[in-house]
């Protein structure tokens, strides 16, 4: 298994997919890792991952391998992204790999990490597109400065060949949802296979805290769709809440973010917190106002889970299909968004029924044993 960050702590979507899949996998195969990273890994964290493989080989992505290969990618057409993850050493460990073991099958998460392997046909292959990318970074176009918006084209219209052209290179094809499997452009897209995400058991915990905030929101704090979701309830939900308090916990919070909490009264911003259950468990309502971004949300499948009542958009819920006014709450307008907000503040019962409703739904159809359990079987199928 390569893959494109180490799947350890749980502070993006990637690695949380990667870790718990890790978990699941090793139930049926002896796993080797490859995992790249442009951070140093603390002993604690490589003992959690280390536990389900049998070996965890770590590949340093360096500045200068880094600006190496985006150059190369100016030449070769390949997106930045495949540059960026793209090392020497890493490519010599897995060549090693593969030669000196009796490797049955690859898996890939994420395109970044398939050129590694592209020209290996020996060996059955797995690619986890995981999300359209290219769709990612066109949705983020209009978002940018014009001294940006070059880049972000020529990247969006990069990941789109790429994700076409990888699509050959692959036995298997795997991604979250259905919505962007349609974005991936090519014309064979309704074979790759629907892997969702899952749900760790102990988010259905419950977890005995005081409601101390009206809003919640949880997420990696510099990922710009979670950026712009807490600049849009900073604009249109708190100034018509002017009593309510929004609760912002994640990782690496954005400078905009901390200077917004210092600005404003109306918001708290934890930073990184252990258990991050606390902070679903501290919210009357989620908040996801989800603009820009693909795949499956995995804060809203965790806070429903911890039976918080949750009010996103139909970007966002697509993926997930929970019912509205019934399991979660969708608002496609600000003045729509509000007026559910006003709902559910004025009504502990309504509360209480969407944050059931999510919970029931969450534990019926999420987990990451039943996700999991059709992605084993495609590998045992298809492995030498």
């Amino acid at each position: 298994m390569i893959a494109s960050r180490f799947p350890y702590p749980l502070d993006k979507g990637d690695k949380l997919r990667a870790f718990y899949q890790l978990k699941e996998l090793s139930k049926t195969f002896d796993i080797t890792l490859v995992a790249l990273t442009d951070k140093s890994i603390s002993k604690e964290h490589i003992e959690k991952v280390a536990a389900f493989c049998e070996e965890v080989v770590i590949s340093k992505l360096t500045w200068p391998s880094k600006l190496l290969h985006m150059g190369r990618s100016l030449l070769n057409g390949n997106p930045f992204q495949i540059g960026y993850f793209y090392t020497l050493s890493a490519q010599k460990s897995i060549n090693s790999i593969v030669k000196l073991k009796d490797i049955k099958l690859i898996y890939c998460q994420l395109v970044r990490t398939t050129e590694y392997v592209k020209k290996i046909h020996t060996i059955p292959k797995v690619v986890d597109y995981m999300d359209a990318l290219n769709t990612g970074i066109e949705r983020r176009i209009q978002r940018q400065p014009f001294y940006k918006k070059w880049l972000f084209k020529s990247e969006a219209l990069r990941l789109s060949k790429y994700e076409r052209a990888i699509f050959d290179f692959f036995e298997v094809k795997t991604i979250i949802s259905e919505q962007d499997r349609v974005l991936i452009k090519h014309p064979e897209n309704q074979s790759i296979v629907c892997i969702p995400n899952g749900i760790d058991e102990s988010f259905f915990d419950n977890i005995e805290i005081e409601k101390d905030h009206d809003f919640v929101f949880v997420g990696n704090m510099s990922y710009p769709p979670n950026i712009e979701a807490i600049q849009f309830i900073y604009k249109n939900i708190l100034p018509n809440f002017p009593q309510s308090n929004l609760l912002v916990s994640g990782a690496s919070p954005h400078q905009y973010l901390v200077s917004l909490a210092k600005k404003s009264k109306q918001i708290t911003l934890t930073g990184w917190v252990d258990d991050i259950r606390t902070s679903y468990a501290r919210g009357k309502i989620f908040l996801a106002p989800m603009m820009i971004g693909t795949g499956m949300q995995n804060k809203l499948l965790e806070a429903m889970a911890s039976g918080t009542p949750c009010i996103t958009t139909p970007l966002s819920n697509k993926a997930i299909k929970a019912k509205h006014e019934e399991q979660i709450l969708e608002g496609t307008s600000v003045e729509e968004i509000n007026n559910l907000i006003a709902k559910l503040l004025n009504s502990h019962e309504l509360q209480m029924s969407i944050g059931k409703g999510g919970r029931d739904f969450v534990k019926a159809n999420y987990s990451w044993g039943k996700s999991t359990s059709p992605l084993i079987e495609l590998m045992k199928k298809n492995s030498n």
